[in-house]
C-alpha cells in the first residue's frame, strides 16, 4: 500500500491538472539560474521537473546546467531518449536555457554549487564523464537507463557534487543487469541494486530508500522527510547551496 496508494494519487492528480496540448505548455526560464552576463564565477546547477506527457504522472526528468568562470552562457547536460530515432547518441551537451519549465512543469533546484577554480574542475569532469557515458546508445523509460540514470551516473563520477536525486527520478537506481553493490551518487552511502528493479539505499544524503519494481520509497533524517513514489518528498526540502 505504501507504493500503490501514492502512485494512484499521483496519476489521478496529474490527469486532473494536465493540459493535453503540449504546444501550449511553458518552456521559458523559471528565473532560478543566475544571469551569466552578471555572474563571473563558475556555476553548477542540478534540476528536476515532472516529465512530459503521461510520464509526468509517475516521475521527473533531470538535467545539469554548467557555466565555467567567465562564460556568458550555460551548457546543459542531459539525456533525450527520442534522439536515438535519428542518431546513436542519447546524450546532449549543448548551450541552452539552464532552468526552463519542462513542458509546463516548474523545475526544482536540487544543487547549486558556485565558486572558482575547484568548481571549474568539477565542470570539466562532468563534461568528460558525459562524453563517456556508457549507456549513450541505449534508452529505456523504465527502469532505465534513462535521463535520471545519466544524472545519477554523473554524480558518481564527480562525488564532490554530493548529488542526491529525488525518489521520483525513476531510473536513478539502474546500475547493471545483475546484483550490484556500489556507492550512492552522493558518495555518502551504499546502494544495492538488481538491474534497477529491486534494491536499497542507505546514505547521509539519500537517507534510507527501498526500490520495488523501479519505484522508490523511504525516509530522510536530515532534513527530515517522508519520500513516496509518484508524489515525492513530504517534509523539509533537501535543497543545498554550496560555495567553493
Amino acid at each position: 500500500m505504501i507504493y500503490l496508494l501514492p502512485l494512484g494519487y499521483s496519476v489521478a492528480a496529474h490527469y486532473q491538472s494536465s493540459d493535453s496540448h503540449w504546444w501550449n505548455l511553458r518552456r521559458d526560464s523559471s528565473q532560478q539560474a543566475p544571469d551569466p552576463a552578471n555572474t563571473n564565477e563558475a556555476v553548477i546547477q542540478v534540476y528536476s521537473a515532472r516529465a512530459a506527457h503521461w510520464r509526468g504522472a509517475l516521475g521527473v526528468h533531470s538535467w545539469i546546467a554548467v557555466k565555467p568562470s567567465g562564460a556568458h552562457r550555460y551548457q546543459r547536460l542531459e539525456v533525450m531518449g527520442y534522439a536515438l530515432r535519428w542518431s546513436d547518441h542519447s546524450v546532449r551537451i549543448s548551450h541552452g536555457v539552464p532552468d526552463n519549465y519542462w513542458f509546463g512543469s516548474r523545475p526544482t533546484l536540487l544543487r547549486d554549487v558556485r565558486g572558482g577554480e575547484p568548481v571549474d574542475r568539477m565542470i570539466e569532469k562532468l563534461i568528460t564523464a558525459a562524453e563517456n557515458y556508457p549507456n549513450d546508445s541505449t534508452y529505456n523509460i523504465w527502469p532505465g537507463p534513462n535521463s535520471n540514470t545519466f544524472i545519477a551516473w554523473l554524480g558518481r563520477q564527480v562525488p564532490e557534487l554530493q548529488l542526491a536525486l529525488p525518489v521520483t527520478a525513476i531510473g536513478k537506481d539502474f546500475i547493471a543487469s545483475g546484483p550490484t553493490l556500489r556507492t550512492t551518487p552522493s558518495a555518502t552511502g551504499l546502494q544495492f541494486s538488481v538491474g534497477g528493479w529491486f534494491g536499497a539505499i542507505i546514505g547521509v544524503e539519500e537517507g534510507v530508500e527501498l526500490n520495488l519494481a523501479g519505484f522508490s520509497a523511504g525516509i530522510d533524517l536530515y532534513p527530515p522527510a517522508l519520500k513516496l513514489p509518484g508524489i515525492g518528498r513530504i517534509g523539509y526540502q533537501d535543497y543545498r547551496a554550496r560555495r567553493i
